[in-house]
């Protein structure tokens, strides 16, 4: 078979000495290389013309990750968290404006040890409530794994609401859908009923506290 110009020469036995063509060749090869993979490394993140789904770690399946101390910076976020049964906001100060993930992470992780001496707590930490949460509009759906019903826990409430009433304090987000495997199922709310409709943050207002 004939060989294009551009072939490497086959070795035919026996060592011998490369040319300079030879040598040429291989200097644009890794040259080649090399700034394909610098390339390839620096591309940025293409945008999402879909919405996209918010995988979160679930509590009780990993360790907590509550926070010594909160972050500082120019913007802030706020956060849900519990103390005698209500629902009290607390507000942090961040390098920069969360997204829905960043803030539904933060929430999960629990408050932070100042936080824990105001004798805040939350009401998600060690339970199955959330997998994951993707954001259309103005709504975020929040996917649920597991049943509510027996689940032996007193303050499913609480962990609902501190989930609605994060989620819509965020600037966009209006409204909170629970799902499970893509189908709305009912939480409780303060009256003690169970509602497949979004929920909003004054469907808690009963329950929220000053700071």
């Amino acid at each position: 078979m004939t060989r294009g110009a551009d072939t490497a020469p086959a070795r035919t036995g026996g060592a011998r000495r490369t040319t300079p063509a030879e040598r040429r060749w291989r200097r644009l090869l890794g040259a080649l290389f090399l700034a394909t993979t610098v390339a390839a490394t620096g591309c940025g993140v293409p945008t999402e013309d879909t919405p996209r789904v918010i995988e979160q770690p679930v509590p009780g399946r990993t360790p907590s990750t509550a926070p010594a101390v909160a972050a500082s910076g120019p913007a802030s976020e706020r956060l849900y968290l519990v103390r005698d049964g209500a629902l009290v906001a607390v507000q942090r100060r961040l390098p920069r404006e969360p997204d829905p993930q960043h803030l539904l992470a933060d929430l999960l992780a629990g408050p932070t040890e100042a936080e824990q001496g105001r004798g805040l707590r939350s009401a998600l930490a060690g339970s199955d409530v959330v997998a994951s949460v993707e954001v259309w509009g103005v709504t975020a759906y929040v996917e649920v794994p597991a049943a509510i019903e027996g689940t032996g826990r007193n303050d499913d409430v609480l962990a609902f609401g501190q989930i609605v009433c994060t989620l819509t304090s965020r600037d966009g987000i209006e409204r909170v859908v629970f799902t499970r495997q893509g189908v709305a199922i009912g939480v409780p709310l303060p009256d003690a009923s169970l509602s497949q409709d979004p929920l909003r943050a004054a469907d808690y207002a009963g329950l929220i506290a000053d700071a």
